[in-house]
């Protein structure tokens, strides 16, 4: 989709219902001096009635290939062919670039080596599905000279979370997105934070899937993300249907040890797309109201709160040793005392900004990390890739997904 005359605006794209400027070539056919005599029509007039009606033909061409995609903060984005090349920032959009089989068209990404890493603790599930995004462009705060560079068909990441970057002005956003590509992205949908003040008219709250379902008609991949969407909610449904009592549910929590003296604590049932693998589970927090999500917590706090079950974000990556973690609550005389150290209910989690993909395997692992006697029990797990689960035991079908991702519909 990149033109070959440099960093210029994408021809007949729109945006925020704006028609960009930019022309199409057009051919001009000459000709010759006797033709010019004979019908009265100068050579030059000829040459510019060809022109015009070339130039006219190709931009129906264009408007009848080109479609557009509406989704809050931007407002209406028209695209003329489906990018080929992704800009990201946060995980949960490239996450959907991936799920739709378009994950090597994602040419940068927040921490790229380290969500590769942890990516592929899951990819190893799913048959004949690969991925690698090592070495892409850290773009957690982008250059504007860099993203010019990059040259993206699409950025896939909010243009409101950018501005609040405090480094990128509206003037920046709009020459990116008159000189490159659009923007098109939603991450204050994560736990519905309130955006920068001039963007609070334009904004809207959406859930994972439903953000989901936006990019697909972006990519126009719209037939996988109808199977991916199917895939859900037949797993949801057996969630649902077996959710024991809340009297009957364990207490958990949901912490981020990078270190056992700075141990932070999320909440689990808050709106927004950073909960959609604990939320449909009706889990009851330890916490209570009584600990803000984000917030760090010791021992004391965690012993006063007393979970059945602890969840470990991040507890999947190569470079997490959940050994360590649960030897340093057993070694703490503190720690030592909490039920679920006691019971041996510390448990890894994958990552919050997560995509469609990883929303199913956290889902799974999640219910079985819960409530085992429902879902079967969650392997005692300490390092490599997402276990393997016994196919009478899945709550979902594998293969099914890696050829939904693969295009084998």
């Amino acid at each position: 989709m990149a033109d070959s005359d440099g960093p210029t605006r994408r021809k007949f794209l729109t945006y925020g219902g704006s028609v960009a400027a930019g022309g199409l070539l057009a051919g001009c056919t000459g000709s010759s001096e006797s033709d010019a005599t004979t019908t009265g029509v100068t050579a030059t007039e000829t040459a510019a009635t060809e022109s015009t009606a070339t130039e006219s033909t190709a931009e129906s061409t264009a408007e009848a290939d080109s479609y557009t995609v509406s989704m809050a903060p931007m407002g209406e984005v028209t695209f003329e062919s489906v990018p080929e090349s992704i800009f990201t920032r946060l995980t949960h959009h490239a996450g959907m670039a991936f799920a739709l089989g378009h994950g090597d068209a994602v040419n940068s990404m927040h921490a790229p080596d380290y969500y590769d890493a942890l990516w592929n603790q899951f990819t190893p599930r799913l048959p004949g599905v690969g991925l690698d995004w090592t070495g892409l462009y850290s773009s957690w705060e982008p250059s504007k000279e860099r993203l010019y560079e990059l040259d993206s068909d699409v950025h896939l990441a909010d243009p409101a979370s950018v501005s609040a970057l405090g480094s990128w002005s509206q003037d920046d956003l709009d020459e990116i997105e008159e000189n490159v590509s659009p923007w098109f992205g939603n991450s204050f949908s994560a736990r519905h934070q309130a955006p920068p003040t001039e963007w609070t008219d334009a904004y809207e709250y959406y859930g994972l899937w439903e953000i989901f379902a936006k990019v697909a008609q972006v990519l126009q991949e719209e037939a996988k993300y109808e199977a991916l969407t199917t895939v859900r909610e037949e797993l949801l449904a057996g969630i649902a249907a077996d959710l024991p009592t809340e009297e009957d549910r364990p207490t958990a929590v949901l912490l981020g040890p990078s270190d056992l003296e700075s141990i932070y604590a999320y909440n689990l049932s808050t709106p927004g797309f950073l909960t959609a693998h604990t939320r449909p589970l009706r889990p009851v927090s330890a916490f209570g109201d009584d600990v803000e999500s984000g917030s760090t917590v010791d021992f004391e706090t965690l012993l006063e709160a007393d979970p059945d079950v602890i969840l470990t974000l991040g507890g999947m990556h190569p470079n997490t040793s959940m050994p360590d973690i649960r030897t340093g609550f057993q070694d703490d005389p503190v720690g030592a005392e909490i039920s679920a150290v006691k019971n041996d209910r510390i448990y890894a989690q994958g990552g919050r900004y997560q995509g469609p993909i990883l929303n199913l395997f956290q889902l799974e692992m999640t219910a079985k990390q819960l409530y085992p006697d429902q879902f079967g029990a969650w392997p005692q797990y300490s390092e490599g890739p997402y276990p393997e689960i016994p196919e009478e035991e899945q709550l979902f079908d594998r293969q099914r997904v890696a050829d939904i991702v693969n295009g084998n519909l």
